[in-house]
């Protein structure tokens, strides 16, 4: 890791030690995975997306609508030529092509959605979550549809998995057996799918009895991390059971990134990102923290 940089509701892209870069509302980030060269989303009505360099410190390289209203969450497909973005505020899922130099190419592939979930305060329409590449498709996790859905690298539209009604999936993670590991924020469950999508785990996100609102999922040493919003607690996951909660050390845990033995959390509404060192397999905290405003992604990079 060269940097760490963090993203959020605030001014600015923070990179401890270097200073901030203002941009509006960049509350999700991502590298290209071979140029210097990061994404951010501006989470506005108006969607917005920029393209920084990281040569010399972030420098804004390019600017483009992102397509949808409120981008929460883009990827970079692993060849480097596809960005994908996810507008939360009405769904649409939009995919940029982009040059040698990584910057946006021509114009972008709007995906748009319908469809309604039985929460009527969350579920009134499509909420496109999150964008992940995995096998050459982009499967897209929407809250407000309780579906993946799923489109080749060119747009065209796969079938969706269904999901459990009212389960909101917010965020997911592929592990190298090809199971699929999804964060429910509305029912506050981590579910395992196999490769033809069939469920076979469920397990709360959270012991602590706390309302819960699940945030992020990944992989971390082979277990599953999932971060709960409500109780502010890490879990670990391994083999469908929860082997571990621990406090994150702030309130409201948006997101999280490890690099190497070190465990980065954006607690968004205590304005902090807590430091921990991996042990083992779990999370131990290191007594540090970041002072940022509302953090909602880190990104060590």
């Amino acid at each position: 890791m060269k940097h760490l940089y963090i993203g959020g509701y605030g001014s600015g892209i923070l990179a401890p030690g270097a200073g901030t870069t203002p941009v509006a509302s960049p509350s999700f980030l991502a590298a290209h995975p071979v140029l210097p060269v990061l994404y951010a989303v501006g989470e506005l009505e108006s969607g917005e997306l920029t393209a920084f360099s990281t040569t010399g410190g972030l420098k804004a390289a390019a600017r483009r609508p992102s397509a949808g209203h409120s981008p929460c969450h883009l990827a970079v497909h692993p060849s480097g030529t596809l960005l994908a973005v996810a507008n939360y505020g009405d769904g649409v899922v939009s995919l940029h092509h982009l040059d040698e130099r990584g910057l946006f190419r021509g114009e972008p592939v709007v995906l748009t959605h319908e469809g309604r979930g039985p929460r009527a305060d969350r579920q009134e329409g499509p909420h496109a979550h999150q964008c992940v590449f995995h096998d050459d498709v982009l499967h897209v996790p929407d809250l407000g549809t309780d579906e993946i859905r799923r489109y080749t690298l060119s747009g065209r539209a796969l079938e969706p998995v269904r999901l459990m009604p009212g389960m909101g999936p917010r965020h997911l993670v592929f592990d190298e057996h090809g199971r699929c590991h999804v964060a429910g924020e509305l029912d506050a469950t981590v579910r395992t799918y196999d490769e033809r999508w069939r469920e076979i785990s469920s397990v709360a996100s959270s012991g602590t009895g706390v309302l819960t609102y699940p945030s992020h999922i990944d992989l971390i040493g082979g277990a599953v991390y999932v971060a709960n919003r409500g109780p502010d607690t890490l879990s670990v996951i391994r083999d469908g059971k929860r082997v571990a909660e621990v406090p994150t050390g702030g309130a409201w845990p948006r997101h999280f990134a490890a690099d190497g033995d070190t465990l980065w959390v954006a607690n968004q509404n205590s304005d902090s990102v807590a430091v921990f060192r991996l042990k083992q397999g779990l999370p131990h905290p290191t007594g540090e923290t970041l002072e940022v405003k509302t953090p909602a992604c880190v990104l060590p990079a």
